[in-house]
C-alpha cells in the first residue's frame, strides 16, 4: 500500500486522478487544498460519495500552497511514497488580466512542493505540466520531449517555469523527478470558463459561441478527457521508474506526452458538441490575437514514446465526449 500525497484534488484534473487512483489501486491520499483559487470542496465530495470506504483512504488537508508547510502540517502528511503535483493557475485569459499574480503563484507552489520533496525523499516527484509550455506547432509537426520551450502567454511561460525549477531538484538534490506534458483536457466537473464546457452552455441556449481563426485557417488541439490522462499518470507512476541524474548517462529526467487520440480545429469541436446535444450550432470567427493576446494557432504533443510503453486510452474519444455532454446538460450547476 502506497501513500500519495496529491496537489489539486479539489481542481478539476485532481479530482479525476483522485477518483481514477481511488478506484484502480489501494493507495491512501493526503489532498492539500486552500479553497481559495479554483478548487471546490464538492469535487472532493462527489468523489468521495462513490464509495463509502473511500473515506477511510484519503484525508484533506487545507493549506495555499503558495506558502510553506508549516512543520505541523508536515507531521500529518507524514512522509509520502509518492507526490503527484497537478495544482496549478490554469487559465490563459485570466493569467493575460493578472500576470504577476498568476505566475508568482505557480512559481511559489512548485518551489514549496519541491522544498517539501527534498525533505521526505519520495520515490516519485510528478510534475504535470501542459503542451503549451512548447508554444505553437507548425502544420504537420507534433512536439516530442524536450522539443525548444518557447511559451506564447503568462500561463504557458509560467509552467515553463515550473519545469525549470522542478529540473534543477532533480540536478542539484536528487528529487526523482517525472514531467508529464497533456494536451486540452476535458471531463465532467470541469470550470465553465474552459472552451467545450462554454460551447455546451451557449450551444444549448442557442447562443452564438465564438471561434478563433478565418476561413481556412482555424485554431486546432489534440483533446483528451480527464480520465484517460489519469490513466496515463497511473500507468507511469506503475511502470516507469524515473531516470536519476547520473554525468555523462542521464542528463534529463523523465518526460512523457499524453496525447488525445485525434486532432481536431476548433470548429470541428463545436460542430462534434452541437451534433451531439441535438441542437444548430450558431459561431463567429474571431481574430486569434484580437481575441486573445499569445494565442497559439496550433499545439500539438507526438505521443509516440508513452504508447511504446504500452500504455493506450481506455475511452475513445466521442465515447468520452458524449458522456461529459449527457453528465453535464444533468448537473448545468457546473457550468
Amino acid at each position: 500500500m502506497k501513500k500519495v500525497l496529491l496537489t489539486g484534488a479539489s481542481g478539476f484534473f485532481g479530482s479525476h486522478l483522485l477518483e481514477h487512483l481511488l478506484i484502480n489501486t489501494d493507495w491512501t491520499f493526503v489532498c492539500v487544498a486552500s479553497w481559495k483559487h479554483k478548487g471546490t470542496p464538492e469535487r472532493i465530495e462527489r468523489v468521495l460519495s462513490r464509495d463509502e470506504t473511500y473515506k477511510d483512504r484519503v484525508e484533506v488537508i487545507t493549506h495555499d500552497l503558495v506558502s510553506p508547510f508549516t512543520e505541523m502540517t508536515k507531521k500529518r502528511i507524514g512522509k509520502p511514497d509518492y507526490i503527484l503535483n497537478i495544482a496549478s493557475n490554469s487559465h490563459v485569459n485570466r493569467s493575460i488580466d493578472e500576470p504577476v499574480e498568476f505566475i508568482k503563484g505557480n512559481v511559489d507552489l512548485v518551489l514549496n512542493m519541491l522544498e517539501f520533496a527534498r525533505e521526505v525523499e519520495p520515490e516519485i516527484f510528478l510534475q504535470f505540466s501542459t503542451d503549451e509550455v512548447y508554444g505553437v506547432a507548425p502544420e504537420g509537426h507534433d512536439h516530442a520531449e524536450w522539443s525548444t520551450i518557447v511559451p506564447s502567454n503568462p500561463y504557458s511561460a509560467s509552467k515553463a517555469s515550473q519545469e525549470a525549477i522542478t529540473i534543477s531538484y532533480w540536478r542539484t538534490y536528487n528529487v526523482p523527478v517525472v514531467i508529464t506534458n497533456t494536451m486540452n483536457l476535458f471531463g465532467e466537473t470541469q470550470d465553465g470558463e474552459k472552451y467545450i464546457a462554454q460551447l455546451i452552455s451557449k450551444i444549448d441556449k442557442g447562443e452564438t459561441v465564438t471561434v478563433h481563426g478565418s476561413e481556412g485557417n482555424i485554431g486546432s488541439r489534440y483533446y483528451i478527457h480527464a480520465r484517460n490522462a489519469a490513466d496515463a499518470v497511473l500507468h507511469i507512476v506503475n511502470n516507469l521508474k524515473p531516470d536519476l541524474y547520473n554525468e555523462g548517462q542521464n542528463l534529463l529526467p523523465s518526460r512523457y506526452n499524453i496525447v488525445g487520440d485525434v486532432e481536431f480545429d476548433n470548429l470541428e469541436i463545436a460542430n462534434i458538441v452541437a451534433d451531439i446535444i441535438g441542437k444548430p450550432l450558431k459561431y463567429e470567427l474571431v481574430d486569434f490575437h484580437k481575441g486573445r493576446p499569445g494565442h497559439d494557432r496550433r499545439y500539438a504533443l507526438d505521443g509516440t514514446k508513452l504508447k511504446k510503453t504500452l500504455w493506450e486510452a481506455p475511452t475513445k474519444f466521442r465515447d468520452s465526449m458524449e458522456k461529459y455532454i449527457d453528465w453535464t446538460l444533468k448537473n448545468k450547476n457546473w457550468l
